[in-house]
């Protein structure tokens, strides 16, 4: 698959690999927890970061095929270090374990990655205005942790596998717009291991490159008010749903 591109101030375009954007890199002594990490990009991306020397951490709400992709991975590569553990996000309980059971294995935790793909459009536009507010709040506590944003591209998975019309589409211009699974996981590596990206906080990515959001997304209100609507709703949940 193939786009038209150009490179962006990073060196890196719209048709720029994971692997490409990480060449060189020694990610040996930092643990990543993947989410989403048993399909698509987010298999990619677990893939490409054990390539790159990252204990990775598959957080996966299906086990079975979690060991599955963490079996594909160590085949290609003997030298991965690689676990799955169980995460559902939908469930507050399951987030807790997860966290306990991080937490007393004693791993560092260096690279927290995020993949949503329900309610694509507004769960994209909630994990910018989080992000940002999230790292206005560390920022402003003077903690040394940065979070960032970014915007993977139209990837060919399955996550159009009900959109009759816009896999039709991607059949039609699919070389021209689409990214694969290679491209599509670039830009989340890109931003988790490249030193062009250390210490920048608050940022929005796509294609491997700082880029501007909408209107929307940069609404620091409104990014506040979602925070606290999120904190509170959490707070009022029980502990076991």
């Amino acid at each position: 698959m193939w786009l038209f591109s150009r490179k962006g101030a990073s060196g890196f375009s719209a048709s720029s690999t994971a692997e490409e954007v990480t060449q060189g890199i020694d990610g040996t002594g930092l643990t990543a927890v993947v989410t989403g990490a048993s399909s698509g990009i987010g298999t990619e991306t677990a893939r490409v970061l054990a390539l790159r020397g990252v204990h990775v951490v598959m957080a996966v709400k299906n086990m079975t095929t979690g060991r599955e992709v963490k079996e594909t991975i160590a085949k290609r590569n003997p030298n991965a270090k690689i676990d799955a553990m169980e995460l559902d996000l939908s469930s507050l309980a399951s987030v807790r374990k997860f966290a306990a059971d991080f937490i007393s294995s004693g791993l560092p935790l260096n690279i927290l990655m995020y993949n949503s793909l329900s309610a694509y459009g507004q769960s994209k536009l909630a994990n910018v205005l989080h992000a940002n507010e999230l790292a206005r709040r560390l920022k402003e506590d003077e903690v040394a942790i940065t979070a960032n944003s970014l915007h993977p591209g139209a990837i060919a998975t399955n996550l159009f596998r009900h959109s009759n019309l816009i896999n039709g589409l991607v059949g039609l211009v699919g070389k021209y717009v689409i990214k694969n699974v290679e491209q599509g996981a670039a830009t989340t590596c890109y931003v988790a291991l490249h030193p062009q990206v250390t210490g920048k906080t608050g940022l929005y990515f796509a294609d491997s490159n700082v880029a501007e959001t909408s209107l929307q997304a940069n609404d620091n209100a409104l990014a506040r008010k979602l925070w606290d609507f999120t904190f509170t709703l959490i707070n009022n949940c029980p502990n076991n749903t």
